[in-house]
């Protein structure tokens, strides 16, 4: 991770501007959104528990032929469909235990499409779009042309159940050819631009065998639900090019000039299907309206069905987020993609699993041990000072989570809390105080008092990780009275 501060406008200043991409309104959500929001949110708790002001934008993409043909199928107004699945999406971010005060943009907005026409003036005054003639192959699914090179037996291998589109019209194109030299500068300059490294060589790859202008336009007749070009009432923007501004208009660019040398640049969360759209396009864009770079690029994987098949509505076999909060809880969701998933790669998900995992970790790990902890010191009257407590709250955090934390490995920050865990049923084993009661009042009152300093550690380290599960073990620590219920109740 960076250190996040844009050397001429931030110098000792402690904010913090992180995104995730926003998700396309054409279908209910899956896991792999939550598996973005919540990553993104634990990265933005963890800032704020450095002492970070933090501005952490989501929101919906509305824009496109494929929203089109959807609200059409659905014989409903445009605008009525995506007003419910903006909706939708908007009511899930409390579901998955998100932080207060996201920022929540709207493609449709009237503030955004304000900001994408000024952008799109701004990259036309500096020379970067022109107008031309051409036929090109198109996928829907993506939303992006296709080359030759790019299609399997003739489709895009991202969508083989779709038929390619062909178009053949006059549209707007971006010199996206004029910037191979200065990505690849970027990439070189900053080589944790994008991250995992992985990625990173793959987009220079692809950015190394050169670059070709794309279209950022469709013609009006055609595709009707879009931001208009200024200018031209005849055609509308390329649903990526105007998505990609959410980015700047979220904090105030152009109007809020203060807002945005404030935040800008982003750290942006996206899956391995964004890789070209936000490492390399998004750039080039950026470049071309003359501001500055993203921060950082962070790329997850997908997450597949059992034996590793990509989750779609056609093989029946994509899971719904609230599926898995109605049966496990919000925080034993967030459990799953921040220790269990992946960082940066494919991860499988299997219902039978994830009961496994529920009860080995949460119901018998951190639930028992807090458990056993806190009855203990009810029953000894143990009580651990308030100035204690915040001695431990306001701590230097340790060194190993820092460093995952700055790698965004989250699942080896949760694998650190899981060996502290571990050690204090370790500690419980090895010195017994439920038996050393009995003989010595005071060394076992020591036992607990060091198992309760242990909580307060996890329960401050798992604050930005599993928020609800961290309040309720600090707040049983600072009353010093056993649970009522279980933190994780096992699952049979």
């Amino acid at each position: 991770m960076r250190n996040h501060y844009n050397n001429h406008t931030k110098m000792q200043k402690k904010n913090f501007y992180i995104t995730t991409t926003l998700p396309y309104v054409n279908s209910e959500a899956h896991l792999g959104h939550a598996l973005e929001f919540v990553r993104a949110d634990a990265i933005a708790r963890y800032k704020q528990l450095q002492g970070f002001e933090v501005f952490f934008n989501t929101g919906t993409d509305e824009h496109g032929i494929k929203i089109f043909n959807k609200a059409k199928e659905s014989g409903v107004d445009t605008q009525d469909y995506v007003d419910d699945y903006a909706n939708r999406f908007k009511m899930l971010l409390p579901k998955l235990g998100m932080m207060e005060g996201i920022n929540f943009i709207r493609t449709t907005d009237l503030g955004h499409i304000a900001s994408a026409q000024a952008f799109w003036q701004l990259c036309d005054k500096n020379g970067f779009i022109y107008k031309k003639k051409y036929s090109a192959k198109y996928c829907v699914g993506c939303e992006l042309e296709k080359t030759d090179s790019e299609l399997v037996n003739g489709r895009c291998p991202d969508h083989p159940n779709r038929e390619l589109e062909l178009i053949d019209e006059e549209n707007y194109f971006f010199k996206f050819s004029a910037f191979q030299e200065k990505l690849l500068q970027l990439y070189s300059d900053r080589p944790d631009f994008v991250v995992p490294a992985t990625r990173l060589n793959e987009i220079k790859s692809f950015v190394s065998r050169g670059l070709s202008d794309f279209s950022i336009s469709r013609l009006k007749t055609k595709m009707p639900w879009g931001i208009e070009v200024p200018g031209d009432t005849d055609q509308v923007m390329y649903v990526w090019f105007d998505a990609l501004v959410n980015y700047i208009s979220a904090v105030g660019w152009p109007s809020d000039m203060e807002k945005f040398n404030k935040w800008w640049p982003v750290v942006q969360y996206c899956g391995k299907d964004n890789l070209r759209q936000q490492s390399a396009m998004w750039q080039a864009m950026l470049m071309a309206a003359g501001l500055p770079n993203s921060e950082q690029i962070i790329i997850n994987g997908f997450i597949t069905g059992a034996g590793g098949v990509k989750m779609s509505k056609s093989l029946g076999n994509v899971v719904n987020p609230l599926d898995i909060i109605s049966e496990y809880g919000t925080e034993a969701l967030r459990y799953f993609v921040l220790r269990e998933a992946h960082p940066f790669e494919d991860t499988s998900f299997a219902p039978e699993t994830m009961k496994v995992t529920f009860n080995a970790n949460l119901a018998n790990g951190i639930g028992n041990l807090t458990s056993r902890v806190l009855k203990m010191a009810e029953s000894y009257s143990v009580l651990l000072p308030n100035s204690e407590i915040e001695g431990i709250l306001n701590d230097e955090l340790p060194k190993e989570y820092v460093e995952a934390f700055n790698a965004y490995k989250l699942n080896t920050a949760m694998d650190y809390i899981w060996t502290l865990i571990k050690d204090s049923d370790a500690y419980i084993q090895r010195e017994q105080p439920f038996k050393k009661i009995k003989v010595d009042k005071a060394a076992a009152e020591t036992d607990v008092k060091n198992l309760l300093v242990e909580l307060v550690k996890i329960g401050r380290l798992l604050k930005p990780l599993l928020p609800e599960t961290a309040e309720k073990v600090l707040t049983a620590v600072r009353e010093g009275k056993a649970l009522t219920t279980p933190l994780f109740q096992r699952k049979d």
